[in-house]
């Protein structure tokens, strides 16, 4: 074959050879709820070839530690830059404040509240009267088995549902998170944020919400029990106006 030849076939075999394009993967970072363990998100599963996902452990607060502290300790956990940062409940609180030190591509919260004003009325009443320090969480952080406190089938399982994910019991740091929780000052929401709450939300409802993705029939817990709607529908909140 002449070389002219070959030069023309090598032409010919890069014009049918399809490059793939690459695609970026976005890095997702979850902080579970309020003395709950990271194991909420185990039925979560985003897309493989669009996300890769961590999940974020409670930290056990230093004694009168800051909520503004905290955050930037558990800002030490995020290792990529531009992240997408989704909280649950008080740990929708968390990323808030920690996305006050952070480059984020999005962030969300889910089952939580965006301020001070969405609290609902008898825990702004518990901060003014500080009703949360008489709170027995020394004898909650003893109870080895939630499941001989429940009473019938259902609220057997709830039980051992709450025993299997509410598993950071330590007396310090629930103090301490109950605390943060009912004595939070934020007003303003980050721009941009993202919340993703239930109508059947007993702990925070729905009435005291405002500007938020609704989720019918949705409950505070159903980061566990309606995670079909999370996989179908996260891919899509997230990578809206994604830049």
């Amino acid at each position: 074959m002449k070389c002219k030849d070959k030069k023309i076939r090598a032409l010919n075999l890069k014009s049918i050879v399809k490059i793939p394009m690459s695609q970026d993967v976005s890095h997702v970072y979850f902080v579970p709820g309020m003395a709950a363990d990271v194991s909420i998100f185990e039925h979560i599963n985003l897309p493989e070839n669009q996300f890769k996902t961590y999940t974020i452990p409670w930290k056990i607060p230093e004694k009168k530690e800051s909520i503004e502290t905290y955050a930037r300790r558990m800002c030490e956990e995020i290792t990529h830059e531009n992240a997408i940062l989704i909280g649950v409940s008080f740990g929708g609180v968390i990323v808030q404040e920690m996305s006050k030190y952070l480059q984020l591509k999005k962030l969300i919260i889910i089952s939580s509240v965006k301020s001070k004003f969405e609290l609902p009325k008898r825990m702004k009443i518990a901060r003014k009267t500080k009703l949360y320090r008489l709170l027995p969480t020394s004898v909650v952080s003893r109870i080895d088995n939630w499941e001989k406190l429940a009473f019938g089938d259902f609220a057997k399982k709830r039980a051992a549902m709450y025993q299997r994910y509410l598993s950071l019991n330590d007396k310090t740091y629930l103090d301490w998170a109950i605390e943060k929780m009912v004595c939070w000052d934020q007003e303003k929401p980050p721009e941009g944020l993202v919340h993703i709450h239930g109508n059947k939300d007993i702990v925070f409802p729905l009435s005291n919400i405002q500007n938020c993705i609704t989720v019918d029939q949705g409950t505070h817990v159903m980061i566990v029990n309606r995670a079909r709607w999370f996989n179908k529908n996260l891919p899509e909140i997230i990578n809206d106006n994604l830049q």
